[in-house]
């Protein structure tokens, strides 16, 4: 099966876009093209609908990915999925997405401040984590406000893409200890904050940081002898 077209790499502010059903079954509906999100590097799949001219509609409550760069989304109840060669419209809930666009990008500045291995995270609209390899004591004023101050700076949030050996080359830019970049398609996207941040990173994030708004640290609290989770949320 030939790869979906992930149009949200090449825009996470495309709300919908109009898609042609390729395969459909148990496991899900696969579209040519999407705008939805798949779970992955800690942030959830997007949800939302998928509609025809003809008024029928599906609800997207998650979005997976399959082998072969192959988007799955997985629809609510048993009415059977659209068929094969049908054209939909696909929109995604444009408010979770973004709060997960703020949340992402908000969590590349955690790791700016905290510049500590990162062991695990997790992207949510409400709150969201990171885990960090470290004994030493984190105080939750401090860095809620150095993150508060890289917000405020508004710099901008780009990404390109570089080749698995150009990656190899510089294995420096990779922060997390616990899970690799996805490789096996040759490249590899890049995340960069200008003057703050540049790891590999395949999410959806905002354009400039002051799109994220006022944070605060929530909790820092151990995970094991070398392991600190410190949880954000967004306070405006």
């Amino acid at each position: 099966m030939t790869a979906t077209r992930a149009l949200y790499t090449e825009d996470a502010y495309r709300r919908d876009c109009a898609a042609e059903v390729v395969a459909a079954g148990p496991d899900g509906v696969v579209l040519d093209q999407t705008v939805f999100y798949p779970l992955g590097g800690g942030q959830p799949g997007d949800t939302g609908w998928l509609r025809t001219e003809d008024g029928r509609a599906w609800r997207v409550r998650d979005t997976r990915k399959a082998e072969g760069g192959v988007v799955m989304h997985l629809l609510e109840g048993n009415d059977p999925p659209p068929a094969p060669g049908t054209r939909i419209h696909a929109e995604i809930d444009w408010d979770r997405r973004y709060a997960h666009m703020r949340m992402h990008t908000c969590l590349h500045l955690l790791g700016a401040v905290l510049r500590y291995g990162v062991t695990g995270g997790q992207v949510g609209a409400e709150k969201s984590r990171l885990d960090f390899d470290t004994q030493d004591e984190i105080d939750k004023a401090r860095v809620t406000d150095a993150v508060n101050a890289l917000v405020m700076a508004n710099q901008p949030v780009t990404s390109r893409w570089i080749t698995d050996a150009e990656l190899d080359a510089q294995p420096e830019l990779v922060r997390t200890l616990s899970v690799q970049p996805p490789r096996g398609v040759g490249k590899v996207r890049l995340l960069e904050i200008r003057g703050v941040d540049l790891q590999p990173c395949g999410g959806t994030h905002v354009a400039a940081t002051g799109e994220i708004g006022p944070i605060e640290v929530r909790k820092v609290e151990s995970k094991g002898k070398r392991n600190k989770r410190v949880v954000i949320a967004l306070a405006g």
